[in-house]
């Protein structure tokens, strides 16, 4: 009988053997001029030499690749990404890396765009967010193009949703979404208006659904509360309160974030509907913006700093197996809502 043909040894195959990294035995193998633990670098030998390892033409053009890790996110203009895009060019610059920036619209041909074209350009970790992805659920061919990125010998992490097949970091935006419809039902309030923002955003759909739980559990009857689907920014949120206030203003204003909640503040400044005397307003996301205005915003805070530095800590970690974090949002009361 013929014999069944040998399955070629793959990079990660090696990586997993040894039990690091796939950058790390990329470096190794490819003689790359970065330290490697001298453990590490045995491991990595002894793996090789075990399974006749033969690296590839992708491999070696992985190793040839920059220090770049480059973040890939729908939008980079919003001021919650700002504070994520900071961090991780600060958490970067301490360890001798740097960030660069794709904006891709959310749009999954774009997505697969650009991960292909940073595939040719090798930067050493992607780092993708989009408020568009759901959890366990990143469309197959975009799975396909990062999968053939780690094969090469980068990583992946995933922002936004948890995520099997690679590292990822989690928001608990249903239970920041609960913490916030709990404390307008704790605070007395039952006609309540959620600013949902647009449909299509999985982040904001489970802030919606945990702001809904949070109030009905508090004893609010679910046909006093209205959720207002709208644009994302500022405008769209100052656009649905308008429209509520001209139907009768509820006696509370959920937002899903607070760039929604600061256009709810400005249409009912405008309106001459005092805040929070007749209508309380709060947001999720505590960006900067929520203790500038007046009064300030009540919001849920969720750790973005936390999350741009800890994305850089997977990106440059050596274990092979994927790492999931779930962060947890912490509720801040101020100025905008009351009793």
């Amino acid at each position: 009988m013929p014999h069944a043909a040998r399955r070629t040894v793959t990079l990660r195959d090696v990586a997993a053997a040894a039990g690091v990294s796939v950058a790390t035995a990329s470096r190794v193998l490819g003689g790359s001029s970065r330290a490697v633990a001298p453990e590490y670098e045995r491991r990595v030998l002894a793996a090789a030499e075990a399974l006749r390892y033969t690296a590839d033409a992708a491999a070696r053009a992985m190793r040839r690749g920059s220090e770049a890790i480059t973040l890939v996110t729908d939008d980079l203009t919003t001021p919650a990404m700002g504070v994520v895009v900071s961090a991780m060019e600060r958490q970067a610059r301490m360890t001798g890396v740097f960030v660069t920036v794709s904006a891709t619209h959310g749009a999954l041909e774009r997505q697969l765009e650009t991960v292909r074209l940073l595939r040719a350009l090798r930067p050493r970790a992607l780092v993708l967010t989009s408020s568009r992805f759901r959890a366990n659920a990143l469309d197959d061919r975009l799975t396909d193009e990062l999968r053939a990125y780690e094969r090469a010998g980068g990583r992946v992490v995933i922002v936004g949703v948890r995520d099997r097949a690679f590292d990822s970091i989690a928001f608990d935006d249903h239970g920041a979404g609960r913490a916030l419809g709990a404390h307008l039902a704790m605070t007395g309030h039952r006609r309540v208006a959620i600013l949902a923002g647009p449909e299509d955003r999985a982040n904001f759909a489970a802030r919606v659904a945990g702001c809904a739980e949070g109030l009905r559990r508090g004893g609010v009857p679910a046909r006093q509360v209205r959720v207002v689907p709208c644009e994302a920014g500022r405008d769209g949120g100052y656009a649905a309160v308008r429209r509520l206030i001209r139907s009768g203003p509820p006696e509370a204003v959920a937002a899903v974030s607070d760039v929604l909640a600061i256009g709810a503040l400005a249409a009912l400044r405008e309106a001459g509907v005092p805040v929070p005397a007749e209508v309380s307003v709060a947001g999720i996301d505590d960006i900067q913006l929520a203790e500038d205005v007046t009064p300030r915003l009540t919001t849920v805070a969720l750790p973005l700093a936390h999350v741009g530095a800890e994305a850089i800590r997977l990106a440059l970690r050596e274990t092979p197996e994927p790492e999931h974090l779930t962060v947890q949002g912490t509720l801040v009361i101020r100025g905008t809502t009351r009793p």
